[in-house]
């Protein structure tokens, strides 16, 4: 999806090439969203970060994976806003819109979405440490891991490509 002025969400199909680089700076937008958030959020938005995990980890043990991703992607924007970067928000906004269906896409693998869930424990200790470099580093994994998935799906036709 893109976002256009006056028009709202149009869909855009993308080739290999635009998610290589979509996902390239997602992960850093990510990355920094991470490393930011680690020394700037509260106490009480970790609680809250917390909890949705938990819940997400409940989506996880029933096969829920619509719910699943609604709670991932409430954890992303939560990471991404405790930043406290509105110029970073827009432009995380903008790209993951570009590549948000894909991401989903990406956890209709048994392995792929155990391997998920392992990352955002990681992230979730990470940030609880408030060690920024970690969940840095982390964060782009993860996103590469999507990116990697994302390529894999398209490649074996099971997403739409140009």
């Amino acid at each position: 999806m893109d976002l256009l002025p006056n028009r709202g969400a149009v869909a855009v199909k993308l080739s290999e090439t635009d998610v290589l680089h979509s996902f390239e700076v997602l992960a850093n937008l990510e990355g920094f969203s991470g490393e930011l958030a680690a020394r700037r959020i509260s106490d009480f938005e970790i609680a809250q970060l917390k909890a949705m995990h938990y819940e997400m980890l409940a989506t996880f043990a029933r096969q829920d994976l619509a719910g699943y991703y609604r709670l991932n992607a409430q954890i992303h924007t939560a990471i991404n806003e405790a930043a406290r970067n509105p110029v970073l928000t827009r432009s995380y906004r903008q790209i993951n819109a570009r590549v948000q269906s894909l991401r989903f896409r990406t956890n209709q693998n048994e392995l792929k979405w155990k391997l998920a869930v392992k990352e955002h424990e990681q992230m979730l200790a990470a940030l609880e440490a408030r060690d920024s470099g970690a969940l840095r580093a982390i964060l782009i994994e993860h996103l590469l891991h999507k990116r990697d998935t994302v390529l894999e799906l398209m490649r074996a036709g099971e997403v739409y490509s140009k």
